[in-house]
């Protein structure tokens, strides 16, 4: 496994970070203020890639490994949570779920409009009374001829209100719990279908998260992703393609949280010296660059797997345990920090710790991944090969 970047890996590297330090921390403040999703940015993230970075250019994208997705998503984290989340929505549980369980004419017709962000597409998983519990979503789909008639609500989806088209899941077989669950893929506009937006969070405030209302919508067979009853095996490996752009996004919380932390400790003097220059703070620096140390080779090792094709359930899972819950530690520290001026939202630091307590929570709670670890750990779990794992990253496609 090689640990240096390559050429291309440290273009993106530094398109991305240009784009969160010129595009986004200029205008985040507002939005995160005013609870509203930068939609402007979305065409601009498109024109440089991000929005198809991993797919195939025969589908749009910019035909760059998994490994560049994790830098998209750190740098884009670095700046503000939103952005991240769109990619990590958009892309990792939307597009890549099609490159990997849809036919060959489902790829053409939907995957080019994603990439060039045409169409904005979100995840409609987590129902009201159906988080961490996927087998115990109640939405249905019952078979009308050749179309589907889909009911049900779908709650806290990132992009709900926004979103072009919505890969969404429901029984086809109330009998079977898991194995009864098909995905499908649904358009903004079709009778039946509402949305809307859900106020008031903690933070990650400049994102859209809201709900979905499903009242007989008909969907034809030609939108639905892969076989009936394999909706579970697409949302995990779904899920598994967002943990992986969870863990890098929390990479650049890290990063920057360290920077800033840095900076205001050598600017800030108490009696007679930097605050830098006392003991407890450069621990909670230290604590920081460990964090980052280690949670960035968590996140490399899930990427190499991904680009070679290997199912990697627990290494990701893993990754986005340890760094969340690290991004959310070096979030408080940094807070700590800056005193009564990181209780401000002039600082950055403050957006930060708001932020990353989401993320230990969606994709996953830190709970069940210490639960799935231990299943691994115990041998009480194994990973066993599904239909159709992520192809592996192949420069020529």
């Amino acid at each position: 496994m090689d640990f240096q970047y390559s050429d291309e890996h440290k273009m993106v590297e530094k398109m991305v970070y240009d784009f969160a330090r010129k595009e986004i921390r200029p205008i985040i403040k507002d939005h995160d203020r005013e609870h509203t999703f930068p939609i402007e940015l979305i065409p601009k993230m498109a024109n440089l890639g991000f929005l198809g970075i991993c797919l195939p250019e025969k589908y749009g994208g910019a035909g760059m490994d998994y490994i560049s997705l994790g830098i998209i998503s750190e740098g884009l984290e670095y700046a503000d949570s939103s952005l991240r989340e769109t990619v990590a929505v958009h892309l990792a549980l939307h597009a890549l779920p099609i490159y990997q369980w849809g036919t060959e004419k489902q790829k053409q017709e939907f995957l080019p409009p994603l990439a060039a962000g045409e169409n904005l597409a979100c995840f409609g998983l987590t129902e009201p009374n159906a988080g961490s519990d996927v087998a115990g979503l109640q939405s249905t789909a019952r078979k009308d001829g050749s179309d589907y008639i889909l009911n049900g609500e779908k709650m806290w989806i990132t992009l709900a209100d926004v979103a072009d088209r919505f890969l969404v899941f429901a029984k086809t077989d109330t009998d079977k719990g898991s194995r009864g669950i098909t995905a499908f893929i649904l358009e903004r506009g079709w009778k039946g279908l509402t949305t809307g937006s859900i106020e008031g969070k903690m933070g990650v405030r400049a994102s859209n998260t809201g709900w979905i209302s499903m009242s007989d919508v008909r969907v034809p067979a030609s939108h639905r992703l892969g076989e009936e009853g394999e909706g579970f095996k697409i949302a995990m490996g779904a899920i598994d393609n967002a943990r992986y752009a969870v863990a890098a996004g929390a990479i650049g919380v890290i990063k920057a949280c360290l920077e800033e932390s840095i900076h205001y400790a050598k600017e800030r003097h108490t009696f007679g010296k930097p605050i830098a220059q006392y003991q407890l703070m450069q621990q909670m620096i230290a604590n920081m660059q460990q964090s980052l140390d280690m949670g960035q080779m968590l996140v490399w090792k899930a990427g190499w797997l991904k680009n070679k094709g290997i199912r990697n359930t627990r290494e990701t899972s893993m990754a986005k345990w340890y760094c969340t819950e690290a991004a959310r530690q070096a979030a408080d520290d940094a807070v700590q920090i800056h005193g009564a001026y990181g209780y401000s939202d002039e600082y950055n630091v403050e957006r930060y710790l708001r932020n990353t307590k989401s993320a230990v929570i969606y994709e996953g709670t830190s709970q069940v991944h210490i639960l799935i670890q231990a299943a691994y750990a115990m041998g009480d779990r194994q990973d066993k090969p599904i239909r159709c794992e992520l192809p592996p990253y192949d420069p020529n496609l």
